[in-house]
This record gives structure tokens, sequence and C-alpha cells, in this order.
């Protein structure tokens, strides 16, 4: 099939969208096998079957590469708590944040896991995303993570788009282990880690680094076992403050280290050259109430790839919007549209370990996003508008 009259984004390099007016773009199964201006169409194609895009705007799909989209119950009233001036941290000391979902995930069957997770999926497949990064972390026991790793496998089945695992057993420490970390981490984290990898349930391996969560020792001996396993990581790193998560990241040539608010230029500088995508997640810095910006113009000198992402979960980033992520990230940290549009193909890809998705080019994966727009610029400036006109997922409108 030839996609012809487009208006096409393809995100080549990082330097430019790469336009292509009157493009056309040719698919053989899954694949991109050509693309271009549609009047320097190799005679070889002339003949297949053409799908007329009226000039519409053509991007990669997009990528959502940091989720907890997994989970039982909602933390609306710890919403509410917050406004009322309650921290992040004084809540979770009392027994909420992660914990109040733990509690609900543990109760929830597997099947309403699944229809409850559809629910957030179908909003972010409407807004054109093609590949979605799932984590566990919300079971903190053997069975519970095992569950929310199945499920996410499941959604597969049940809807077209690609779902990346990641085990998040390293999230929190569970009231049966309060005060006792290490022995979880023994008892528990690793162990299932284990068994999770041995079902086929695992595609990297995340933590969460910071003093309400689990330091850098500890997250240090769950990084060993999934190296172990042949399994690449990635880590939380600080959000809340600096503990030394996006250094330990970097020494691990971890997939992405993710938040990073409090990141510095050394950090910059460290992943960089370990070649770790920063995912940045406007989402909880804004539900938050933060101020802490992530270092962007260090991240920019020292060319770390910077990856957008919706962070979608109960308690810190209720967002199942990439467009809305895109959008909060220029206004909020001030990266541009190209970075923005960047954020979620092309570096959201790399963060995830997918070299052949994010750009429109020969060779990559055919998932495509046609949008009732002029300039790639307009996915980041409106607000609560979804100009997305078609999805194409693995070569199939």
């Amino acid at each position: 099939m030839i996609l012809t009259n487009a208006h096409v984004a393809t995100l080549q390099s990082d330097k430019d969208f790469g336009l292509i007016s009157d493009g056309s773009i040719v698919l053989e199964g899954s694949t991109i096998v050509w693309v271009g201006a549609g009047h320097a169409l190799p005679d070889e194609f002339r003949n297949l079957p053409q799908h007329d895009l009226g000039g519409r705007l053509v991007t990669p799909a997009l990528i959502d590469c940091h989720t907890h989209l997994v989970f039982g119950g909602n933390r609306a009233v710890e919403f509410e708590q917050r406004l009322n001036g309650a921290s992040y941290e004084e809540i979770a000391k009392a027994g909420g944040g992660i914990i109040s979902t733990v509690t609900a995930t543990r109760a929830a069957s597997e099947k309403a896991l699944l229809a409850d997770a559809l629910t957030r999926v179908d909003a972010l497949i409407a807004e054109g995303v093609s590949v979605i990064e799932i984590k566990s972390g919300y079971g903190l026991d053997r069975e519970t993570e095992l569950k929310m790793l199945r499920v996410a496998r499941l959604i597969e089945t049940q809807r077209p788009i690609e779902v990346r695992t990641s085990f998040l057993g390293a999230h929190a420490v569970p009231a049966e282990y309060m005060g006792k970390p290490n022995a979880y981490i023994d008892d528990v984290c690793i162990p299932t880690l284990r068994a999770a990898h041995a079902q086929g349930l695992v595609d990297a391996v995340d933590g969460f680094c910071e003093g309400i969560a689990f330091d850098t020792v500890q997250i240090a001996r769950v990084f060993d076992v999934a190296k172990g396993l042949g399994l690449p990581v990635k880590l939380h790193a600080e959000q809340l403050s600096n503990i030394g998560g996006t250094q330990l990241a970097a020494k691990y040539g971890a997939l992405s280290a993710d938040h990073v608010e409090y990141a510095t230029e050394a950090d910059a500088r460290a992943l960089a050259a370990a070649g770790t995508v920063a995912v940045l997640l406007p989402g909880a810095f804004y539900t938050l109430h933060e101020t802490q910006v992530p270092p962007i113009d260090a991240f920019r000198t020292h060319g770390v790839p910077m990856a957008l992402a919706t962070d979608c979960n109960p308690g810190s980033s209720p967002l199942a919007s990439s467009l809305l992520t895109m959008n909060m990230a220029c206004t909020l940290f001030r990266m541009t549209p190209l970075e923005a549009l960047l954020g979620v193909t092309a570096h959201a890809a790399r963060a995830l370990g997918l070299a052949d998705r994010g750009r429109v080019t020969s060779g990559a994966c055919a998932d495509l996003c046609v949008w009732n727009a002029a300039h790639p610029a307009e996915l980041s400036y409106r607000i609560g508008f979804n100009p997305l006109h078609s999805r194409i997922f693995k070569g199939t409108l």
C-alpha cells in the first residue's frame, strides 16, 4: 500500500521535524519500505494500491514509555488531602500513597484489573499511541506482582497495541516488611523477579530510588540480578531529592532514568556517557505541585535524549493523555514542540530499547498517526483537543 498526499514529519534526525510536503509512504506488511516526495516515487511501487490522506499530517505513532497502568482502586481522596496541605511523603508515611493502591490491587481479580486497565488503554489508543510500557509494583508480594504482569501481557490480546512490561518489585516496602527493606528485597523482590522472568513476563527491571523507597545499594542488588538474567534496567531517580539514583542508572547502562527533577549537570554528563535516556514526567510534576524543574538545559548541552511519558498511575499522575503530556512539557518545562514530539516517538522508543520505532524511515515499523493538523507544533499547542484522524498499527489502517 502507498499512503499518498501526506504532509510527513519523518523525524529522521533530532534537528528538525524532517517535513516532506506532498509526501508518500510505501508500506509492505508491517514495515515502511520507502518514504519521500510523491513525485519521486520509484517506478517499482507505482502500481500498488494507494490511500490518499488528503494532505493531512503524518507522524510516527506515539509511544508511552512509562506507565503504571494496571492497578486497583483510585486515590481521589489523597488528591483532596494534598490540596488541603498534606505532602506526598506525609501521605506515604501514613499508609497512603503506593501502599493504599497495593491493598486495592491485591484484592482485585485479574479480570477486574484488565477491564479497568483497558479503559485507560483505549484513551491512549484514541490519541495515536501504539506502544505502552506497563510496570508492576502495586503488588509487593509474589502473587500480585505476577498477576499484574499477566494482566499487562493480556492487553495485547484485547487491543491493537504493543505492551512492554517492567518488573517494579522495588517500588515500596509493603506494610508487612515496614522497617525491613533489605529483608523485603531478599525474601520477596528478587525471588519474584526470578519467577516473573522464568514465566516470560518481564521485558525490563525498574526500581524507585528515593528516600521514601529504596537506596542505591538496595537497588543495585536488584539490578545485579536483572543483569544476570539478561534483562535491561531503568530507574525512577531524583524525583523528590538527589540520592545518587541517576549515577547508579548510568553505571548500569540503564535504558532510562525517569523523573530526574533533582538531577545535576554531573548527572546529565553521566547519562550522556552511558547512552541513557532521561524520561521526563510532567504529569507527576503538575499533580504534586512540584517546583524543581528537570535540568533541561544540561540535558540539551550534553546531548541526553529526552523522552516524555504520562506516568499514568492512580496517585501522582492520574493522566492518560500523551497529547496533554506534550503540552505540559512545553508549558511547564519549556521544551520545544520538536523536543516534545521526539519525546513521545523516537526518544520514547529508545527508552524501551526499540530501535525500529519512532521515526518515519525505510525499515521502520509501520506504526503511524494521521492528524487533522497542518504542522507538528499543533500537537503540543492545543489543550484538551485530539486531532487524530486515524492510526496505522503495524501496517494496518
